[in-house]
């Protein structure tokens, strides 16, 4: 029983670790979460720079996971090419090393000022950064008070037999203490705290220094857990391209390890005899050659991985897209030009909704409900993809010429996607309401509607013509349709006005319902009038700064 209370009071130490470590990281990330996500999302474009960002986002977070779960994410998503997100986890594994080496340093007497200034900031000011601050310092004093109370309690722990026992076993096991470590690691969620914690078990001579580094190992390959597990969602493999070579990564640094450790502690004492200090000094020097080792191969590497693991792709998806080569980025002009035929691609989508909502105002095509979802969702992720890809070109590489038509491919296929939207979510939605409610347009205001999709079709072929010839007369042309849309919408808005007065009241509904279908087909419109001639006749100086009349003085 005497050797189960130290037991206790160290896991309980343990726990106080890790909740320090969790309040900083939840801190950070709140105060600064997003900045730091937009900062990481802008940096990753070349190795270094995404090693350096990486690493420097690592150090303020003081997590290597939440790091590499963002990093993910990007790379998931199509937002950031592979070979500089393995260099952002490369810098990240770096960074989370610093933390480490500032703690090796004995900052106890911090820890009172530290929680102090935390519980005022807390208390003291409304959610918001400050408050966040708040939190942050005060899970520095909880860690550094932890590792205090550690170091206290690991002087009697070392007469602890069952300890004792633990420990000797995996001296002469040491593959398992890094499996040991490394599931340590990875339910803890931090490396921080695990190799801060073998550094007290070192200071105190409860493990050799040999046991020691082969726990470091451990928790260095437990951290690339993590984002392997949570950061994937989805059945695509190549979402799985950077968890895997991060974690390949770790691997080959950790056999590396484990072969050379019977002459690592000899090396590692070198730089630095105290225990603790030489766990971290391997931490930050395991981490920098791995960095050093694959940096250089990094391009080789990810087209390894992309060729282990191909991008799940249906060619019957319409909303794969067919156009968007990547490796036409070295090649502006190429780029865009792939970009605008994905875009022209989106409109004929369109095209197909605008006809499915015509056919529905004349007979029932449910059956075609499950096709127009599809189509809408299809036009989104196109959408998506079009800007992701346009975002990674060197702007640097491009004239100017380049840059507009780069900005009017955003616009048109901004406006395209809306206007699908309001199709799908508006038109097909009226359309199911009128079969659910049994309700009947009157015959002129069917003819009404059929007419004005029809002309809403033309615009929309107008549209995607005039994306393509840059014809400033049909440019002037589309735009002023917008005035006749507008113009029907007012006129039918004071039809409906008339029969309310005159005691139709039973055709209120009706009505009103009437009235939304012209509103959407007047939004769709303005979409298509913004996606191709707005950016045309405002290159040419066609458009007024406003529609409002100038007052005089």
């Amino acid at each position: 029983m005497s050797g189960l209370i130290p037991l206790l009071d160290f896991a309980g130490y343990v726990a106080l670790l890790l909740w320090g470590v969790h309040m900083v990281q939840t801190g950070v990330q709140r105060a600064f979460g997003a900045a730091l996500g937009a900062a990481l999302g802008r940096a990753l474009g070349t190795r270094l720079r995404a090693f350096s960002t990486g690493l420097g986002i690592t150090a303020a977070l003081q997590s290597s996971t939440a790091t590499g779960l963002m990093i993910t994410g990007f790379a998931a998503g199509g937002l950031v090419g592979l070979a500089p997100a393995l260099a952002a986890m490369l810098g990240a594994n770096v960074g989370t090393t610093l933390i480490v080496q500032l703690l090796s340093f004995d900052l106890t007497a911090l820890a009172p000022i530290l929680i102090l200034a935390g519980v005022w900031m807390f208390r003291r000011y409304p959610p918001g950064r400050t408050r966040d601050l708040g939190r942050v310092f005060i899970g520095l004093g909880l860690l550094l008070l932890s590792l205090h109370q550690l170091v206290e309690l690991f002087a009697p722990l070392q007469d602890a037999p069952l300890l004792e026992q633990i420990l000797d076993a995996l001296g002469t096991q040491p593959v398992a203490a890094v499996l040991l470590s490394a599931a340590l690691t990875w339910a803890a969620h931090s490396s921080v705290a695990i190799v801060v914690l073998i550094m007290s078990l070192s200071e105190h001579h409860l493990v050799s220094p040999a046991l020691a580094l082969a726990l470091v190992l451990g928790a260095n390959l437990g951290t690339a857990v993590n984002p392997m597990i949570e950061g994937v969602t989805g059945d695509d493999p190549a979402a799985r391209r950077l968890p895997l070579g991060n974690l390949l990564t770790r691997v080959i640094g950790v056999v590396l390890g484990l072969l050379l450790l019977p002459w690592l502690p000899g090396w590692m004492g070198w730089l630095e005899s105290d225990n603790a200090r030489l766990v971290a000094n391997f931490h930050t020097v395991f981490n920098a050659m791995i960095a050093l080792i694959f940096l250089p191969l990094l391009t080789p590497y990810a087209a390894l991985l992309t060729r282990w693991l191909p991008k799940k792709t249906d060619p019957n998806d319409p909303a794969r897209p067919q156009y968007l080569d990547e490796s036409a980025h070295d090649v502006p002009a190429v780029a865009l030009g792939n970009a605008a035929r994905e875009a022209l691609r989106m409109a004929d989508m369109l095209q197909t909704l605008l006809l499915y909502a015509r056919a529905g105002f004349k007979r029932d095509n449910r059956h075609r409900l499950v096709q127009a979802r599809q189509l809408d969702n299809a036009v989104d992720k196109i959408e998506t993809a079009i800007t992701t890809y346009l975002a990674l070109l060197d702007r640097e590489d491009m004239t100017r010429a380049d840059t507009q038509r780069l900005d009017d491919i955003l616009a048109f296929a901004s406006n395209i996607g809306h206007a699908a939207d309001i199709t799908h979510h508006g038109l097909l939605n009226h359309i199911a309401r009128l079969r659910k409610q049994g309700w009947v347009l009157p015959p002129e205001q069917r003819q009404q509607l059929d007419e004005t999709l029809a002309r809403l079709i033309a615009n929309q072929r107008e549209a995607a013509a005039l994306f393509i010839n840059d014809d400033v007369r049909q440019a002037r042309e589309l735009a002023g349709e917008k005035s006749r849309f507008r113009e029907l919408e007012m006129q039918e808005s004071e039809a409906h006005l008339q029969k309310i007065k005159s005691g139709q009241i039973d055709a209120a509904e009706i009505g009103a319902l009437y009235l939304d279908i012209l509103r959407d087909m007047k939004s769709i419109n303005s979409h298509l009038v913004g996606a191709a001639a707005y950016p045309l006749l405002a290159r040419h100086g066609e458009l007024l700064p406003s529609r409002l009349r100038e007052t005089g003085n």
